[in-house]
């Protein structure tokens, strides 16, 4: 398994243990990778559930907060969730995701520590997406 993946997996995993989910119980981690450096979040819930956080938009914030992420330079995403089957970022996060996306960017899922059940382009996760190029100068 490339050293990537593996921190990935470790920073997720290590997220998803944190996470606060009082309300639905459902914790998830997850990692992006982004200049060869490795940022990680979870899932923050709020009792006015709109206000939850999750798991890849934390991440990227974090990112963002250390002048590690800009738009084409996010390599991977990695989802820590301990399901039976795997959990994909949500419509909201995958808008966001997109907005830093590259056409190489890979989405990992896992439903259990060291271990990567499924990947995937990122660009199959949202086709014909909204992006900055979308927007007119006025």
């Amino acid at each position: 398994m490339d050293s990537h993946i593996e921190a990935l997996l470790e920073a997720a995993w290590q997220a998803e243990e944190a996470a606060y989910a009082p309300y639905s119980r459902f914790k998830v981690g997850a990692a992006i990778l982004s200049q060869n450096r490795i940022f990680s979040g979870c899932n923050v819930e709020n009792a006015s559930y709109g206000l939850t956080v999750c798991a890849e938009r934390h991440a990227i914030a974090s990112a963002i907060t250390s002048a590690c992420l800009e738009p084409g330079s996010l390599d991977a995403v990695l989802v820590a969730v301990r399901t039976n089957k795997p959990t994909y970022p949500c419509g909201a996060c995958r808008q966001v995701i997109n907005e830093f996306a590259n056409q190489n960017t890979t989405v990992y899922l896992s439903t259990q520590p060291g271990h990567v059940l499924k990947q995937v382009p990122f660009h199959t996760l949202l086709p014909s997406a909204f992006g900055p190029g979308d927007l007119s100068d006025g």
